[in-house]
Protein backbone atom coordinates (compact mmCIF):
# COMPACT_ATOMS: atom_id res chain seq x y z
CA UNK A 1 0.00 0.00 0.00
CA UNK A 2 2.79 2.62 0.22
CA UNK A 3 2.80 2.60 -3.24
CA UNK A 4 -0.30 3.81 -3.46
CA UNK A 5 -0.33 6.22 -0.50
CA UNK A 6 2.90 7.64 -2.24
CA UNK A 7 1.78 8.42 -5.62
CA UNK A 8 -1.65 9.54 -3.84
CA UNK A 9 0.24 12.33 -1.63
CA UNK A 10 2.15 12.92 -5.36
CA UNK A 11 -0.87 13.70 -6.91
CA UNK A 12 -2.17 15.94 -3.95
CA UNK A 13 1.25 17.99 -3.86
CA UNK A 14 1.15 18.26 -7.51
CA UNK A 15 -2.36 19.60 -7.73
CA UNK A 16 -1.70 22.29 -5.14
CA UNK A 17 1.43 23.47 -6.71
CA UNK A 18 0.15 23.58 -9.82
CA UNK A 19 -3.13 25.55 -9.08
CA UNK A 20 -0.99 27.83 -7.51
CA UNK A 21 1.60 28.29 -10.49
CA UNK A 22 -1.69 28.99 -12.86
CA UNK A 23 -2.96 31.09 -10.94
CA UNK A 24 0.27 33.81 -10.71
CA UNK A 25 1.17 32.74 -14.24
CA UNK A 26 -2.43 33.60 -15.78
CA UNK A 27 -2.28 36.96 -14.02
CA UNK A 28 0.70 38.12 -14.68
CA UNK A 29 1.18 36.50 -18.28
CA UNK A 30 -2.28 38.02 -19.23
CA UNK A 31 -1.25 41.54 -17.71
CA UNK A 32 1.80 42.02 -19.59
CA UNK A 33 0.97 40.27 -23.04
CA UNK A 34 3.98 37.78 -22.52
CA UNK A 35 3.17 34.69 -25.25
CA UNK A 36 5.90 32.13 -22.97
CA UNK A 37 4.21 33.05 -19.29
CA UNK A 38 0.94 32.46 -21.39
CA UNK A 39 2.14 29.85 -22.57
CA UNK A 40 3.70 28.35 -19.30
CA UNK A 41 0.37 29.36 -17.95
CA UNK A 42 -1.51 26.57 -20.22
CA UNK A 43 0.85 24.26 -19.69
CA UNK A 44 -0.28 24.09 -15.70
CA UNK A 45 -3.21 24.41 -16.69
CA UNK A 46 -2.43 20.67 -18.23
CA UNK A 47 -0.51 19.84 -15.18
CA UNK A 48 -3.02 20.43 -12.93
CA UNK A 49 -5.22 17.54 -15.12
CA UNK A 50 -2.03 15.29 -15.16
CA UNK A 51 -2.01 15.32 -11.26
CA UNK A 52 -5.73 14.56 -10.88
CA UNK A 53 -5.56 11.51 -13.27
CA UNK A 54 -2.51 10.70 -11.10
CA UNK A 55 -4.75 10.62 -8.02
CA UNK A 56 -8.27 9.01 -9.66
CA UNK A 57 -5.97 6.46 -11.52
CA UNK A 58 -3.51 5.65 -8.80
CA UNK A 59 -7.07 5.03 -6.57
CA UNK A 60 -8.44 2.93 -8.94
CA UNK A 61 -5.12 0.62 -9.72
CA UNK A 62 -4.74 0.32 -5.73
CA UNK A 63 -8.16 -2.11 -5.53
CA UNK A 64 -7.35 -5.22 -4.77
CA UNK A 65 -8.54 -8.55 -7.56
CA UNK A 66 -12.18 -9.36 -7.09
CA UNK A 67 -14.50 -11.70 -8.97
CA UNK A 68 -15.04 -9.50 -12.31
CA UNK A 69 -11.02 -8.62 -11.87
CA UNK A 70 -9.07 -11.59 -11.15
CA UNK A 71 -5.74 -9.65 -11.50
CA UNK A 72 -6.52 -6.38 -9.85
CA UNK A 73 -7.06 -3.09 -11.11
CA UNK A 74 -2.98 -2.34 -12.04
CA UNK A 75 -3.29 -1.39 -16.00
CA UNK A 76 -5.73 1.47 -14.73
CA UNK A 77 -2.26 3.58 -14.36
CA UNK A 78 -1.72 3.18 -17.78
CA UNK A 79 -5.33 4.26 -18.90
CA UNK A 80 -4.81 7.34 -16.98
CA UNK A 81 -1.29 8.16 -18.18
CA UNK A 82 -3.09 7.88 -21.89
CA UNK A 83 -5.58 10.75 -20.77
CA UNK A 84 -2.62 12.43 -19.31
CA UNK A 85 0.01 11.97 -22.81
CA UNK A 86 -3.32 12.80 -24.99
CA UNK A 87 -4.41 16.17 -22.61
CA UNK A 88 -0.66 17.19 -23.24
CA UNK A 89 -0.63 16.75 -27.13
CA UNK A 90 -3.58 18.78 -27.67
CA UNK A 91 -2.35 21.59 -25.06
CA UNK A 92 0.79 21.41 -27.44
CA UNK A 93 -1.32 22.02 -30.61
CA UNK A 94 -2.83 24.77 -29.13
CA UNK A 95 0.19 26.44 -27.84
CA UNK A 96 1.92 25.87 -30.80
CA UNK A 97 -0.87 27.67 -32.97
CA UNK A 98 -0.26 30.68 -30.41
CA UNK A 99 2.99 31.40 -30.79
CA UNK A 100 3.42 31.19 -34.01
CA UNK A 101 0.72 33.36 -34.59
CA UNK A 102 2.56 35.75 -32.17
CA UNK A 103 5.60 34.99 -33.82
CA UNK A 104 4.39 35.74 -37.06
CA UNK A 105 2.87 39.32 -35.94
CA UNK A 106 5.60 40.54 -34.40
CA UNK A 107 3.88 40.95 -31.12
CA UNK A 108 5.43 42.41 -28.30
CA UNK A 109 4.72 42.50 -24.26
CA UNK A 110 5.22 44.60 -21.40
CA UNK A 111 8.47 43.82 -19.55
CA UNK A 112 7.56 43.69 -15.53
CA UNK A 113 9.86 41.97 -12.83
CA UNK A 114 6.58 40.35 -11.62
CA UNK A 115 7.52 37.94 -14.65
CA UNK A 116 10.55 37.54 -13.64
CA UNK A 117 9.90 36.48 -10.18
CA UNK A 118 6.99 34.23 -11.26
CA UNK A 119 9.51 32.09 -12.89
CA UNK A 120 12.10 32.05 -10.44
CA UNK A 121 9.33 30.89 -7.95
CA UNK A 122 7.76 28.08 -10.37
CA UNK A 123 11.24 27.07 -11.11
CA UNK A 124 11.62 26.57 -7.34
CA UNK A 125 8.44 24.70 -6.51
CA UNK A 126 8.62 22.23 -9.91
CA UNK A 127 12.01 22.10 -8.70
CA UNK A 128 10.75 20.40 -5.65
CA UNK A 129 8.03 18.65 -6.98
CA UNK A 130 10.59 16.51 -9.42
CA UNK A 131 13.01 15.88 -6.90
CA UNK A 132 9.94 14.05 -4.60
CA UNK A 133 8.64 12.46 -7.55
CA UNK A 134 11.54 11.25 -8.86
CA UNK A 135 12.70 9.63 -5.83
CA UNK A 136 8.89 8.08 -5.41
CA UNK A 137 9.37 6.90 -9.62
CA UNK A 138 12.53 5.04 -8.87
CA UNK A 139 11.42 3.85 -5.76
CA UNK A 140 7.77 2.43 -7.06
CA UNK A 141 8.10 1.90 -10.61
CA UNK A 142 5.46 3.74 -11.23
CA UNK A 143 4.19 5.00 -14.87
CA UNK A 144 1.60 7.82 -13.48
CA UNK A 145 5.00 8.92 -11.23
CA UNK A 146 7.05 8.88 -14.12
CA UNK A 147 4.68 10.69 -16.11
CA UNK A 148 4.65 13.28 -13.37
CA UNK A 149 7.91 13.83 -12.63
CA UNK A 150 8.88 13.75 -16.55
CA UNK A 151 6.81 16.91 -16.27
CA UNK A 152 8.62 18.80 -13.11
CA UNK A 153 11.00 18.04 -15.17
CA UNK A 154 10.26 19.68 -18.21
CA UNK A 155 8.58 22.35 -16.40
CA UNK A 156 12.07 23.59 -14.91
CA UNK A 157 13.56 23.93 -18.14
CA UNK A 158 10.82 25.53 -19.78
CA UNK A 159 10.11 28.39 -17.28
CA UNK A 160 14.09 28.68 -17.42
CA UNK A 161 13.57 29.89 -20.86
CA UNK A 162 10.76 31.52 -20.34
CA UNK A 163 12.80 33.72 -17.83
CA UNK A 164 15.51 33.95 -20.66
CA UNK A 165 12.90 35.54 -23.09
CA UNK A 166 11.71 37.59 -20.52
CA UNK A 167 15.29 39.05 -19.54
CA UNK A 168 15.81 39.27 -23.37
CA UNK A 169 12.88 42.28 -23.43
CA UNK A 170 15.16 44.46 -21.53
CA UNK A 171 17.27 44.54 -25.03
CA UNK A 172 14.15 44.82 -27.15
CA UNK A 173 14.57 41.58 -28.11
CA UNK A 174 11.17 39.66 -28.20
CA UNK A 175 11.42 37.34 -31.18
CA UNK A 176 12.90 34.91 -28.75
CA UNK A 177 9.51 35.23 -26.48
CA UNK A 178 7.51 33.13 -29.73
CA UNK A 179 10.38 31.11 -30.10
CA UNK A 180 9.72 30.08 -26.47
CA UNK A 181 6.28 29.47 -27.11
CA UNK A 182 7.19 27.04 -30.07
CA UNK A 183 9.77 24.96 -28.39
CA UNK A 184 7.67 24.76 -25.07
CA UNK A 185 4.80 23.24 -27.16
CA UNK A 186 7.26 20.79 -28.99
CA UNK A 187 8.49 19.90 -25.75
CA UNK A 188 5.10 19.03 -24.36
CA UNK A 189 4.06 16.97 -27.24
CA UNK A 190 7.42 15.09 -27.52
CA UNK A 191 6.93 13.90 -23.63
CA UNK A 192 2.67 13.13 -24.67
CA UNK A 193 3.47 10.85 -27.21
CA UNK A 194 6.11 9.12 -25.25
CA UNK A 195 4.33 8.42 -22.39
CA UNK A 196 1.06 7.77 -24.60
CA UNK A 197 3.59 5.11 -26.60
CA UNK A 198 4.15 3.36 -23.13
CA UNK A 199 0.75 3.16 -22.06
CA UNK A 200 -0.35 1.99 -25.35
CA UNK A 201 2.35 -1.01 -25.10
CA UNK A 202 0.81 -2.02 -21.96
CA UNK A 203 -2.74 -2.26 -22.87
CA UNK A 204 -1.97 -3.75 -25.81
CA UNK A 205 -0.13 -6.64 -23.74
CA UNK A 206 3.18 -5.81 -24.77
CA UNK A 207 5.85 -8.62 -23.76
CA UNK A 208 7.88 -8.69 -20.79
CA UNK A 209 11.63 -6.92 -21.31
CA UNK A 210 14.29 -9.28 -22.63
CA UNK A 211 16.45 -8.72 -19.34
CA UNK A 212 13.84 -9.68 -17.14
CA UNK A 213 12.88 -12.62 -19.90
CA UNK A 214 16.59 -13.83 -19.63
CA UNK A 215 16.53 -13.80 -15.81
CA UNK A 216 13.56 -15.88 -15.80
CA UNK A 217 15.02 -18.30 -18.41
CA UNK A 218 18.63 -18.17 -16.57
CA UNK A 219 16.29 -19.52 -12.83
CA UNK A 220 14.42 -22.03 -15.01
CA UNK A 221 17.91 -23.57 -16.20
CA UNK A 222 19.17 -23.49 -12.73
CA UNK A 223 16.72 -26.83 -11.78
CA UNK A 224 18.65 -29.68 -13.39
CA UNK A 225 15.50 -31.99 -13.69
CA UNK A 226 14.06 -29.32 -16.02
CA UNK A 227 15.29 -30.96 -19.78
CA UNK A 228 14.14 -28.40 -21.93
CA UNK A 229 12.09 -24.79 -22.01
CA UNK A 230 9.28 -23.27 -24.47
CA UNK A 231 9.42 -19.85 -24.99
CA UNK A 232 7.68 -17.55 -22.54
CA UNK A 233 4.26 -16.19 -22.64
CA UNK A 234 3.69 -12.90 -20.98
CA UNK A 235 0.86 -10.20 -20.32
CA UNK A 236 0.99 -6.96 -18.51
CA UNK A 237 -1.23 -6.51 -15.73
CA UNK A 238 -0.56 -2.89 -14.69
CA UNK A 239 3.32 -2.42 -13.79
CA UNK A 240 3.75 -6.01 -13.38
CA UNK A 241 3.04 -9.28 -15.34
CA UNK A 242 2.22 -12.66 -15.11
CA UNK A 243 4.13 -15.40 -16.49
CA UNK A 244 3.34 -18.38 -18.58
CA UNK A 245 5.72 -21.31 -19.07
CA UNK A 246 5.83 -24.64 -20.27
CA UNK A 247 8.87 -26.81 -18.68
CA UNK A 248 9.73 -30.59 -19.54
CA UNK A 249 10.41 -33.08 -17.12
CA UNK A 250 11.58 -36.85 -17.53
CA UNK A 251 8.60 -38.83 -18.32
CA UNK A 252 9.12 -40.93 -15.44
CA UNK A 253 8.85 -38.41 -12.88
CA UNK A 254 6.06 -38.82 -10.51
CA UNK A 255 3.18 -35.89 -10.78
CA UNK A 256 4.07 -35.33 -6.85
CA UNK A 257 7.81 -34.62 -7.74
CA UNK A 258 6.55 -32.55 -11.20
CA UNK A 259 4.34 -30.71 -10.14
CA UNK A 260 6.67 -29.90 -6.75
CA UNK A 261 9.32 -28.63 -8.88
CA UNK A 262 6.84 -26.77 -10.99
CA UNK A 263 5.67 -24.74 -7.34
CA UNK A 264 9.17 -24.07 -6.71
CA UNK A 265 9.73 -22.85 -9.83
CA UNK A 266 6.50 -20.27 -9.77
CA UNK A 267 7.80 -18.84 -6.14
CA UNK A 268 11.39 -18.09 -7.66
CA UNK A 269 10.09 -16.35 -10.90
CA UNK A 270 7.54 -14.68 -8.64
CA UNK A 271 10.31 -13.06 -6.31
CA UNK A 272 10.73 -10.94 -8.83
CA UNK A 273 9.75 -7.17 -9.14
CA UNK A 274 8.17 -7.38 -12.31
CA UNK A 275 6.20 -10.77 -11.62
CA UNK A 276 2.29 -10.54 -10.47
CA UNK A 277 2.17 -14.20 -10.88
CA UNK A 278 3.77 -17.13 -12.49
CA UNK A 279 1.65 -20.23 -14.03
CA UNK A 280 4.16 -23.39 -14.87
CA UNK A 281 2.68 -26.02 -17.13
CA UNK A 282 4.70 -29.29 -16.66
CA UNK A 283 4.90 -32.06 -20.08
CA UNK A 284 6.83 -35.16 -19.54
CA UNK A 285 10.01 -35.72 -22.33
Amino acid sequence: MDRYNSTRRAGIFGMLGNIFLLIIKAIVGLASHSQAMIADAANSAGDIFASLMTFIGNRIASEPGDKTHNFGHGKAEYIFSLFISISMIFVAAKLLYDSTISLILQETFMFSWFLVAVCIVTILVKLFLFLYTYRLSKKYNNILLDANMKDHRNDCIVTTFTLISILLSLLNIYWFDGMVGIGISIWICYTGVKIFVESYNVLMDISIDSTTEKMILDLARSYKEIKRLDDISSTPVGYQYIIVLTIYVDGNMSTFDSHRLADSLEKDITKLDKIYKTIIHVNPI
